[in-house]
């Protein structure tokens, strides 16, 4: 039987909760009365993440698990659900609790009224430390300023989407994704719902400051060619400033006024100042032809090890992208 729901949830080392977030979802899902699919996808776990999934997808068709051959990253996660997922409408949640599932019937309600991505923005942040509330707000702010797409603020990847959305984010095989970003550059009617973003029911956060810095370097080189134009103003402005010195040096010379002492001192500052400069530069200019190299090698966004459950979408399969 074709599904109307698909719920889409990307596990990495998640024994801790795992259980009490399936049952939650079950719960919420039972009372809409629809048929659903819960898709789970093993980002490389090396807890019993697995092991706890897999009694589940023996017992009807509602649950499916899909391993990953190793870590390949949460954006790619969500990625694979999505290529599998069958349903009319395919929601994104993490597997923390975060994200509470009973904001879901809410993002249904508001499908059915004809929007095609329904995201779910916080109101409030529970339990995260002022670090990380801060950087977070200070990351959105400095994205939707940065970026030529208008990608919301205070929003992460829970959302639902419309099947007619997903079908085309298929055909988008870029490699560094950011998800949340794609889906606001494809445009569609959206809307959102608020909620109250929970502290995490168990375990500890798998984004630490490594990923989500690079997560944040991602979504600006994805949606965003300032930091190329911040480099190219920069670089012109030093130019100018290089003249202008040299003009004052020059004319000092000329009528022989000895406004600078002579020192190395001064001289090494300026030096490393420039050339601190120029390597910024140049590490903004490298990390896009990182990601130009990235996707020229055509490797596939992810390779699936395991398939449990009954598949009725080969997502990726047969497509460049997923193997």
């Amino acid at each position: 039987m074709s599904k109307v729901l698909s719920v889409v949830v990307p596990v990495f080392n998640e024994e801790e909760v795992i259980e009490t977030t399936h049952g939650r979802l079950v719960s919420v899902l039972d009372s809409l009365s629809l048929p659903y699919e819960i898709i789970y996808i093993d980002d490389g776990s090396k807890d019993k993440t697995v092991e706890i999934i897999t009694p589940w997808t023996r017992e009807g068709d509602e649950v499916k698990l899909l391993t990953f051959s190793r870590n390949f990253g949460h954006q790619t996660a969500i990625t694979c659900g999505m290529d599998y997922a069958s349903g009319e409408a395919i929601v994104i949640i993490d597997a923390d609790l975060q994200d509470p599932p009973e904001v879901i019937p809410d993002m249904i309600a508001k499908w059915r009224e004809g929007y095609e991505v329904v995201y779910g923005k916080r109101s409030t942040r529970e339990g995260e430390t002022v670090f990380k509330k801060w950087s977070a707000k200070t990351f959105y702010r400095f994205l939707h300023r940065m970026s030529d797409v208008e990608i919301p603020t205070d929003v992460g990847d829970f959302r639902l989407i419309d099947r007619k959305v997903r079908d085309v984010l298929l055909r988008i095989p870029e490699h560094n994704r950011y998800v949340r970003g794609l889906i606001a550059w494809l445009g569609f009617r959206q809307t959102y719902v608020l909620f109250e973003r929970q502290a995490r029911a168990a375990g500890v956060t798998k984004y630490p400051l490594k990923k989500m810095l690079k997560l944040a370097g991602d979504g600006i080189t994805s949606f965003s060619y300032k930091p190329l134009r911040i480099a190219t103003t920069i670089g012109l402005s030093l130019s100018a400033f290089g003249f202008l010195f040299f003009l004052f040096v020059f004319i000092s010379r000329l009528f022989n006024l000895q406004v600078m002492e002579p020192g190395y001192a001064t001289l090494m500052c300026v030096i490393l100042f420039f050339f601190g400069i120029v390597l910024i530069m140049l590490g903004i200019i490298g990390e896009y032809i990182g990601r130009i190299f990235e996707e020229v090698k055509g490797r596939p966004l992810y390779i699936v090890d395991k398939k449990k459950g009954v598949f009725f979408e080969k997502g990726r399969d047969h497509i460049p992208g997923g193997q």
